[in-house]
């Protein structure tokens, strides 16, 4: 399997340049009208503000002390001023930037049927994920979320960053993107991939999953890496010592960036690709849309997070269904 297998036709890439060649139209005009617009707002505030300062020392008595009251508060309404008309200024841009995640994304995801795009919400999946998978976190935040179907199956797509604490005492669990789908096949309770853990986060890990067993793939490769843990061992012995262990090393293979994770829990089932990086992340309104850049990586690494899904949808599959 590959991931290219998983990209979208010529036809449709040929649709997604045109689209980029339309947007650019529009950056290009919206960068020029604040180009103008930015000198013009502010610097009209800047003259008021400087007008107004001289009619007050003119008018101002030199010996009274009371007169830098009002200078004050006219520098300062000044600033306000200035900061809230730079902004309206730049409305042309901002205005242009907001809708180019939403108009781009689901063009470039367009080879996906039923495509939906969202931003900023809680995906309808998340509470279903096993907490063995990624730790503790008591905070959570999502950014971009893509649902639809793909060939046969439905999942949900987003990014997603689960922490513990603030500033210097934050604990990142994960940040990445977590892809979650219907299984073949029900698992009959919990198995989960989870990064290996130092021994004091094993131990209390531990605690909390006391219904969880560890198991072993045979792998010695993989079980450096994972611990698998589940509350159905009968069950769960032959996928991690096949199809399970297949598709993470597989997924070790094809996806660069850091050690992915893997979780079933009855019909649910959900892939966890980390990355620092935001994943969906494009230019700035400053600087124009390359595809090559910019929207074939990100295409390609969607195709190679899709192909995982369904490579994952088969571990606890009949051969029949599998096939």
């Amino acid at each position: 399997m590959e991931a290219a297998d998983f990209m979208p036709s010529e036809t449709v890439i040929a649709g997604i340049r045109r689209d980029i060649e339309a947007y650019e139209a529009k950056r290009a005009s919206a960068q020029k009208q604040v180009r103008w617009r930015v000198p013009v707002f502010v610097g009209l505030v800047v003259v008021f503000v400087a007008l107004i300062a001289w009619l007050f020392n003119v008018a101002a008595d030199p010996h009274e002390q009371w007169v830098s009251t009002p200078h004050v508060f006219l520098y300062l309404g000044g600033l306000f001023v200035a900061v809230f008309l730079y902004f309206q200024a730049l409305r042309p841009a901002t205005r242009l930037q907001q809708s180019f995640r939403d108009t781009l994304l689901p063009m470039i995801f367009g080879f996906v049927r039923d495509v939906r795009y969202q931003r900023g919400v809680r995906p309808n999946s998340f509470d279903r994920l096993p907490r063995e998978t990624v730790g503790a976190f008591n905070r959570q935040s999502f950014d971009d979320v893509i649902s639809g179907r793909y060939e046969d199956f439905p999942f949900e797509l987003y990014e997603a960053k689960l922490w513990e604490g603030s500033g210097k005492s934050e604990t990142t669990a994960f940040k990445g993107v977590i892809v979650a789908f219907k299984t073949i096949e029900p698992f009959p309770g919990t198995l989960v991939a989870a990064r290996k853990a130092n021994k004091v986060v094993h131990f209390f890990r531990g605690i909390f999953a006391s219904k969880m067993q560890e198991l072993s793939s045979g792998v010695d490769e993989l079980d450096a890496k994972y611990e698998f843990r589940t509350d159905n061992v009968e069950a769960a012995r032959p996928l991690v010592t096949g199809r399970m262990a297949q598709a993470l090393t597989w997924l070790g293979e094809t996806w660069p960036y850091d050690q992915a994770r893997v979780a079933l829990s009855g019909s649910d089932g959900f892939l966890l690709m980390p990355r620092s990086k935001n994943f969906f992340e494009l230019p700035v309104i400053s600087e124009p849309i390359d595809y090559q850049a910019h929207v074939a990586p990100m295409i390609s690494d969607l195709g190679a997070m899709l192909a995982t899904a369904a490579l994952v949808r088969k571990i606890g599959a009949r051969d029949e269904a599998a096939g």
